[in-house]
């Protein structure tokens, strides 16, 4: 069965944290048409802080995306993984995998903060958009509302 997977990473710093730079980010789309892609590879789009927010993609390996996909009785169990490293903010309870049926996709979102260990640099910020459709679907599958939506985004401060 055919699998679509769209990740969207948005990254910023203490300078988007507010103000247009801050509306701008949370402007940014979090749905895009999807390209041909070879098989198992994922869509990929980067936008950050620096380029003002324009987004850039590719196409990486579907094993480089941070996220368990696994096919059982005609379901696409969907988990997004989460790091250790980067469990911040504190997510002591995360909802379960979600199980998509043909036709179905979710829509499954993480945010993050990071600081180097020793407190030298300031901190950054990015939000990780797990798109991810299951059976055959139209290139702008995306841009629609999704099946199921999951915010796992906490409060950043």
């Amino acid at each position: 069965m055919e699998i679509t997977v769209q990740w969207i990473e948005t990254s910023w710093t203490k300078k988007s944290r507010g103000g247009e730079a801050a509306a701008r980010r949370n402007a940014a789309p979090v749905g895009f048409v999807v390209p041909a892609l070879a098989p198992s590879f994922a869509h990929v789009v980067r936008m950050h802080e620096r380029d003002g927010f324009e987004p850039y993609d590719s196409q990486e390996d579907l094993h480089r995306v941070n996220v368990q996909l696994r096919e059982s009785d005609g379901r696409l169990r969907v988990h997004p993984r989460v790091e250790p490293l980067f469990a911040v903010p504190p997510r002591p309870r995360r909802p379960p995998a979600v199980r998509l049926v043909p036709g179905q996709w979710v829509r499954w979102q993480l945010n993050y903060r990071f600081s180097s260990a020793t407190g030298m640099q300031d901190w950054s910020y990015w939000t990780d958009t797990f798109n991810i459709a299951y059976g055959p679907v139209g290139t702008d599958v995306f841009l629609s509302e999704p099946t199921v939506h999951i915010d796992e985004r906490g409060q950043l401060r």
